[in-house]
Parts: structure tokens; sequence; C-alpha cells
């Protein structure tokens, strides 16, 4: 059973690589996935592509639905328990308390994925309480998509539990590149620029994320370069997620308005067509202050992109060599990123042989079907302790 805090037609870089690797195990598990959603629209219970799907709908902005939650998710495991062998959660949250404790009632094992910087490590967790700390240390088997996550919780376990590096797997017949006739194909489908240059950003509207500093960084480098590109940036701008900042897109576009460049910058809501987008754009850019494996900087590099992320130790220079397979920048220098988004731009040969690279480390380091064997590596691993 799969515990996650979005799943399929909702977004989360966790739901997205559960969907993915739930795909490539068809054959030898059975899944089923216990799910919080945003969207009090969706049915509390669904087939995904033919998997059951359990869903405790929440308004992150309402106690009185946050406190119903655990009560509707204790009912909800007493019927779903009994089908499973080992309960997978994915990252931390307040309702993993709730489901290990109903999960060892039952007998059940627990793997454990760390998925996100600055929220499934330790020293975070144990802010949130004994009782969240004992369980987020509770596990039988744990997964970590960074070696910064790994490390993190591997000196907190003193040895006592061996943390296995599982990083975030892509399906790279979806993510791949696009021909120039398939691109404008898409460029016209999409209704973006056909002839612009195109600048990618694909993530929460959150501090963390940076599209702020992107914004900027762009508007400095088209300036400077006399470049005429398009910023597109893709994501949640309203905040029915905790992370996102509804003031952000706000002020980046009352910003392009008054520089005159209201007609270059593009917002997509998140979307499930999301290859299409990368395979329409010139450029991928992760300005992130936080991230551990980022699921859209491997999913631009599997579609043959060149990528520019900030550089994050234990997490993007993991991925990405400087100057071999993409650019690394320093976190929160703008000038820095700006003259690399020109340099990338106004350099066409160097560019598409960074995406070549980050096309080939994807395909070698992080295809989906590495992730599903560490996956079911650690199943095994965890149901042979029972």
């Amino acid at each position: 059973m799969l515990v996650t805090g979005a799943y399929f037609p909702e977004i989360s870089a966790a739901g997205v690589q559960c969907r993915a690797v739930t795909a490539a195990l068809r054959d030898r598990v059975t899944f089923g996935v216990l799910t919080t959603a945003v969207d009090l629209s969706l049915p509390a219970t669904a087939l995904v592509d033919g998997i059951p799907v359990y869903r405790i709908g929440i308004d992150v902005r309402s106690r009185w639905s946050t406190a119903s939650a655990a009560i509707r998710t204790l009912v909800r495991l007493r019927g779903m328990l009994a089908g499973y062998d080992i309960v997978h959660l994915h990252g931390f949250s307040k309702k993993n308390v709730l489901v290990t404790w109903a999960a060892r009632l039952a007998g059940k094992r627990i793997v454990l994925t760390l998925h996100t910087a600055g929220q499934d490590e330790p020293d975070v967790v144990r802010l949130a309480g004994r009782a969240a700390y004992r369980t987020f240390m509770a596990a039988d088997a744990v997964l970590a998509v960074s070696p910064h996550l790994r490390d993190a919780y591997a000196r907190a376990a003193g040895g006592r539990l061996r943390v296995e590096l599982a990083p975030n797997g892509i399906e790279t017949q979806r993510f791949r590149p696009a021909s120039a006739q398939e691109r404008t194909a898409l460029r016209q489908r999409l209704q973006l620029p056909i002839d612009r240059p195109i600048v990618l950003f694909v993530g929460f509207f959150s501090r963390d994320k940076r599209p702020d500093l992107l914004f900027r960084a762009w508007q400095r480098a088209t300036a400077a370069c006399g470049l005429d590109a398009a910023l597109v940036l893709i994501g949640a701008t309203e905040p029915a997620y905790h992370e996102v900042d509804s003031g952000l897109a706000g002020a980046i576009r009352t910003a392009a308005s008054a520089a005159g460049l209201a007609d270059r910058l593009h917002f997509v809501a998140p979307t499930n067509e999301i290859a299409d987008y990368f395979q329409a754009a010139d450029l991928f850019v992760l300005p992130s202050a936080r991230e551990a494996n980022p699921l859209a900087l491997l999913e631009a590099m599997a579609s043959g992109l060149p990528c520019i992320a900030s550089r994050l130790p234990g997490a993007t220079d993991a991925i990405i060599e400087d100057g071999v397979n993409g650019r690394l920048v320093p976190v929160d220098d703008e000038a820095a990123l700006a003259t690399t988004i020109c340099e990338l731009l106004t350099h066409p040969a160097e560019a598409a042989a960074l995406g070549a690279r980050a096309r080939e480390t994807v395909t070698t380091k992080f295809d989906v079907l590495r992730a599903a064997e560490a996956w079911l590596a650690a199943y095994r691993a965890a149901k042979a302790t029972l």
C-alpha cells in the first residue's frame, strides 16, 4: 500500500514517481494507493491505471478539514490493510503517525522513502514531536532519493538501519528529445511562441523554488544579450498546497508589465502533459534553494534539454557535472544565473551537446526500471523480517 500526499490526476513528485514505478512493477507487485487530495471534487475511490486509489479529501486552510481527515484516514485503513503486506510511506507527514500505528497493529511492515529536503530530515521531523519522530525512525526499510537525505537519516539511525539510495526514475520513452518538426507542432498546439527561444521553469511557486529569482535573471539576460526569449513558468500559484506563496506570481506579472515583457511571459497551470512542454522548450532552469533529487530536472534532462540548476550539495551536484551534462550556479546568484542563461541561448551548439549528455546521464543512471528494482528489493527486505 503506497501512502502519498497526492496522486494522479493531482500532481506531486512523489505521486508521479509512484505511478511510474507501479507501472514498471505491475506484474510483480499488487499495489493500492492511499492519498490525500486537495481537489475535493475527485472521487473518494477510483481506479488509476488499474490500481485502486483511495482519497482523503482535505482543505489545508481548514482546521476542521485537517482534523476530520485523521478520522477518515483511520476508517479507510480498517478496510485496506488486510489486503497488503507492506505499507510504503512517501515522505514525512502527520498522517504517517496514524498510518504507522494502524499498520503495526495489523502486523504489516513499513518502507519509508525520503523525498524532500528540508522536510524528510530527522532534525526537521524531530520538531513535530516525539510521536512523529519515533514513527519516522521506525521503518523496516528506508530508501532515499538523494545522498543528502540518505546520509542525514543514516546518521540519526546510528547504524541501526541501512538506508539505500534510490533516486527518482524517469520514463525515458515518454521524456525524450523532440525533432524540430515536433517542437514546432507542439508550440503551435500549446500556444507558445514559434520563433522565440523558450526558457522553462517547472515547480510550485514557493520561496524555496525561486521562480522570482529566475524571472529577474531572465530579464537581465534578455537585456544584456539582446535576446528575444520567452519565459514559461509551470506550476501551482495558489495556496491549495502548503508550499505555495500566492504573492509570487502576482509580483512577477506586475514586474513583467512594468518592464514591457508581459508578452514574453507565459504562466501555465500544473499539467500531467508536462512532457510536451519539455519537448517544446530550449532551456530548463531550476533556481531552487532546496531540493533533493528534483524530478523536473531529470525529466528535462531526459528530454535532451540543456539545464541550469543551483548547486545543492548531495542533490543537484549528484546529477549534474558542471560543464559536462549541464550547468550549476551558486544558490541565489542572480548575476551568475543570468550570465549562464545568456551563454547557453547564444551558443546553441554547446547547449545541444550538454542536452545530449544530459539525456545519456538519465538513460544510464535514472531510468524508471532502476528505481523499480530498488523499490522491489526494499519490499523483499522488509517482508523478510515478518
